[in-house]
């Protein structure tokens, strides 16, 4: 099984946690978004960014033991 789909996953899903969380504090995105200044999604675009991260560390562990 190759692991670079599921790292570029990860690294996706992170950006887009960043980019929720970037919103929830009002520095990108339009005003009219619902997301917009919303410190909810400031919580949520951490939660997402870590799983991000965990699959990212996923396919990192996949790939060293592929290769093991």
């Amino acid at each position: 099984m190759n692991s670079i789909p599921i790292i570029i996953t990860g690294i996706i899903i992170m950006i887009f946690g960043m980019i929720f969380q970037f919103q929830g504090h009002g520095v990108i995105g339009p005003d009219e978004s619902f997301m917009y200044e919303d410190p909810i999604w400031i919580d949520n675009g951490i939660y997402i960014s870590m799983i991000g991260i965990v699959i990212i560390l996923i396919g990192y562990v996949v790939e060293k033991k592929k290769s093991v």
